[in-house]
């Protein structure tokens, strides 16, 4: 909407007031023309940002306007009541009574010296703000400490190594403002939204500059079937190493498998901060650095801002913010030591996205109940609330002969027998086909088609509308490819290569198929696995001693053949084209 725009609105509101046909025709053309050419103009706007000074900031932002694509939902601020009860509410796992900073008891009676920041590292650190990044409640813009980087380096490298030393976080980086975030678009209840914490950037500078001295004592092989916030793992990973476990144990005569889906009630917002630290200190930490976590984790003020009305402050010592750079860490820290005790099962984890895998032999499923019992039993012991009522057990059974299998309890209620679940993002069925969800995909990617072609009526050229196409349709299209889509049908298959020739035929270019990406990824993924000894799906690619080609995995099914570790070294084994 520009003024020339709101002149010749105006002038046709004008004509039409005044009831002169002939004005009123030529003051509507008028605007027709006005607004074409107003679009010509924002479309040449957003074409410069990315081919003269390739700001794809810009370029998305003014697709945004185009389209309203992923505008950002406004919570209500009306209820002047409404930031004190969520306060309440993201509060309600603190234990009353809970342990302070004055009876933890720091003591740094430990040989080894305190972990030591230097300048150089504090210097990297603060260069490398994001100036966009919004300032936490000490109002400090990132772009204000990347500005005076060289100025405030050694004023916080002896603030940052006196808070390390003395094993204390100030109070005022503990310090939190709580921004909610709407989990679906319809919000009934509290716990549709979800806790971010905004904290001051000086802090989150210092988390990063500890994060480091952490992971680099821990070994490699910690909890390997973890495959969230670690290099070189991803869901793909995740959803493989459940599936290909599945597929093998069904190979065998007389077995199925039972795969609980377990959900936790605000994992991150559980934590109890001196369980933490003893875990810690068994893995070998630095004591005084341990301390410090502990001291990170407690009396931590806190309050929630929604809109421009803000709630009053609490102090927590349970559970660690959700936003903060050593969140995710300190959690799967904690749950590194939640391992199956049977070989017949199997725990596989992404965060806190959980997955007990029981492989049952005839009907002897005594191992998969006590592996339950035990998880169930670890998670009380560690305070980690199960969510039974979105707890969800699938089960895949083969046998031509099944018989009516006992519902799991958990907490004193019956776990939900479902047919299909969203797993890490992919629609698994008990009968392990893909229907589902590349039915589900389609219709995602053909929603946001609806948006390519606003954007083509914009007269944008070919190659914006390809990176929109790449970023907004293929991404949907081919989320974890490499685990499911060599064993869709042919009418899956060319389901979704429609939705790519409908894109084609928008953009007015040619798109890389989806079987081009498929075999792309796998190979591609597939090379990463062999170059990563750690990577637990290393094992599967062993090399003949000709050194040339790798071992084929042993297949009777045509399900397991299809799956992704037998197609990866059928790739790599397959000559280069």
């Amino acid at each position: 909407m520009t003024a020339e725009v709101r002149q010749l609105l105006k002038a046709r509101d004008a004509a039409y007031s005044g009831g002169d046909k002939a004005a009123l025709c030529s003051a509507r053309s008028a605007l027709s023309r006005g607004i074409r050419a107003a679009k010509r103009r924002h479309a040449g706007i957003i074409k410069e940002n990315l081919c003269s000074t390739g700001n794809t900031r810009q370029m998305w932002q003014g697709v945004q306007q185009i389209t309203q694509y992923k505008t950002r939902q406004r919570i209500e601020d009306s209820d002047v009541s409404l930031p004190d009860r969520l306060n309440d509410f993201f509060a309600r796992f603190e234990a009353p009574g809970g342990p302070t900073r004055g009876g933890t008891g720091l003591s740094r009676a430990s040989g080894q010296p305190p972990v030591a920041i230097s300048p150089a590292d504090t210097r990297r650190t603060l260069a490398k703000i994001n100036p966009r990044k919004a300032a936490g409640p000490d109002n400090v813009p990132g772009r204000a400490l990347q500005a005076c980087a060289d100025e405030l380096t050694d004023v916080l490298t002896d603030i940052f190594n006196i808070s390390l030393c003395q094993a204390i976080v100030p109070r005022c980086f503990k310090t939190s403002i709580i921004v909610p975030v709407a989990k679906k678009s319809v919000v009934s209840c509290l716990n549709d939204y979800r806790p971010v914490a905004l904290t001051p950037i000086v802090m989150k500078c210092f988390e990063r500059l500890i994060k480091p001295h952490i992971t680099s004592s821990l070994p490699a092989s910690l909890d390997p079937h973890q495959y969230a916030y670690r290099s070189n793992r991803s869901t793909e990973d995740a959803i493989s190493t459940t599936l290909h476990t599945v597929l093998t144990h069904l190979e065998q005569r007389d077995t199925y498998a039972r795969i609980l889906y377990v959900d936790f009630s605000s994992a991150f917002n559980t934590i109890l901060p001196q369980r933490l630290m003893d875990k810690l200190l068994l893995l070998g930490l630095n004591p005084t650095l341990c301390h410090w976590i502990l001291d990170f984790l407690l009396e931590r003020p806190q309050s929630v801002r929604v809109g421009k009305k803000i709630s009053k402050s609490i102090t927590l010592s349970t559970g660690s913010p959700q936003g903060c750079v050593l969140s995710p860490l300190l959690y799967t820290l904690l749950t590194h030591d939640c391992v199956p005790r049977h070989k017949n099962n199997m725990i596989v984890k992404f965060a806190d996205d959980t997955t007990v895998v029981g492989l049952i032999h005839g009907n002897e499923e005594s191992y998969y109940r006590e592996e339950v019992n035990l998880f169930e039993r670890w998670c009380r012991d560690n305070n980690l609330v199960l969510n039974a009522e979105k707890t969800k057990e699938m089960i895949v059974d083969f046998r031509r002969s099944k018989p009516k299998h006992t519902p799991l309890c958990i907490s004193n209620r019956e776990v939900e027998k479902v047919e299909n679940i969203k797993f890490l993002g992919v629609q698994i069925s008990n009968n392990l086909s893909w229907s589902k969800n590349t039915t589900g995909l389609v219709k995602r990617a053909q929603q946001r088609l609806y948006f390519l072609r606003k954007l083509h009526q914009a007269s944008l050229p070919p190659s914006i509308l390809t990176t929109f196409y790449r970023g907004a349709v293929e991404s949907v299209l081919t989320y974890a490819i490499s685990t499911w889509f060599s064993s869709c049908s042919a009418a899956d298959k060319k389901a979704l290569q429609r939705v790519v020739r409908s894109a084609e035929k928008v953009i007015g270019a040619s798109l890389p198929s989806v079987q081009d990406i498929f075999q792309s990824r796998c190979r591609n993924r597939a090379q990463k696995i062999v170059r990563d000894p750690s990577h637990p799906l290393n094992n599967f690619f062993k090399l003949l001693p000709s050194k040339k080609r790798y071992r084929s995995l042993r297949c009777s099914t045509t399900r397991l053949r299809n799956s992704f570790l037998p197609q990866a070294v059928r790739m790599l084994n397959a000559p280069a084209s």
